[in-house]
C-alpha cells in the first residue's frame, strides 16, 4: 500500500513561492523514515532539515508543486483563493504519485470539507485522510513537510544572495518590511506578492494616504 503525505511552506510570507510537497512511500518503509526522527519542519533545526531532506529523498519518491508570487498574484485576481490555489496543487501530486492513501495537513478550516473534495475531484480513486497538524501527528506527513521547509529556503537564499537580506518574507519580520519599502509604486520585483494586504499598506505608507 502506498501511502502520501502532503505538506506546503510558505503559505504566509509577502515574498517567496508556496511550495508544495509530496512524499510516497510503501507502508512498510514508514518505520524506517520514523527512525530518522522525522517530525514536522517547523520543530526541526535548519542544518538538521537539510540533512533529513537528502535522506527522504533517497528512501522516498516525491513531488514538488512550486507556485510562484506572480502565479499566487495571477490566480487570486481571478477570484481564487489561497486554499483552491493549494488544493490545485495537492490534485496534482496525488495525480502525480498516485497513491492509495493520501494524507494532506489541511489548508482548511474543516478538514473534513477538505477530504470530501479533494475525493470527489478524485472520483473516490484515492482515500484521504485530512487532519491539522498532520505534519507532527503522520512521520510521511512531517517528511513532506521538512522538504517542502527545505526547498522553500533553498527559493530564498536564491533572493538574498541577488537582493541581499530580504528577511523571512513574513509580513511580521521588520527586515522584510523595510526590504519591501524600497520600492516605489508598483516597481516590486517579480517573488514579491502584490496581492497581499501587506503591500497595500506599504503603497498607502509611501503616497501618504
Amino acid at each position: 500500500m502506498k501511502i502520501l503525505g502532503i505538506d506546503e511552506a510558505g503559505r504566509g510570507p509577502v515574498i517567496g513561492p508556496l511550495v508544495v510537497c509530496g512524499v510516497v512511500v510503501e507502508e512498510d518503509k514508514i518505520k524506517n523514515m520514523e527512525r530518522l526522527g522525522i517530525r514536522d519542519s517547523k520543530k526541526i533545526a535548519p542544518k538538521k532539515r537539510n540533512v533529513l531532506a537528502r535522506k527522504i529523498k533517497k528512501i522516498a519518491e516525491y513531488h514538488l508543486v512550486k507556485i510562484s508570487a506572480r502565479e499566487i498574484d495571477v490566480l487570486r485576481s481571478k477570484n481564487l483563493t489561497l486554499n483552491e490555489i493549494e488544493r490545485i496543487a495537492i490534485v496534482k501530486i496525488i495525480d502525480t504519485l498516485v497513491p492509495d492513501l493520501a494524507i494532506i495537513d489541511s489548508v482548511d478550516v474543516n478538514p473534513e470539507r477538505l477530504k470530501n473534495e479533494i475525493e470527489g475531484i478524485l472520483d473516490g480513486k484515492v482515500e484521504v485522510i485530512a487532519e491539522h497538524g498532520a505534519d507532527d501527528s503522520y512521520t510521511i506527513v512531517g517528511a513532506a513537510s521538512i522538504v517542502a521547509k527545505v526547498e522553500r529556503d533553498f527559493e530564498i537564499e536564491k533572493i538574498k544572495r541577488k537582493y541581499g537580506d530580504v528577511g523571512s518574507g513574513y509580513p511580521s519580520d521588520p527586515k522584510t518590511i523595510k526590504f519591501l519599502k524600497k520600492f516605489q509604486d508598483d516597481d516590486f520585483p517579480e517573488f514579491v506578492r502584490r496581492s497581499w494586504a501587506t503591500i497595500k499598506r506599504i503603497k498607502e505608507d509611501t503616497n501618504g494616504i
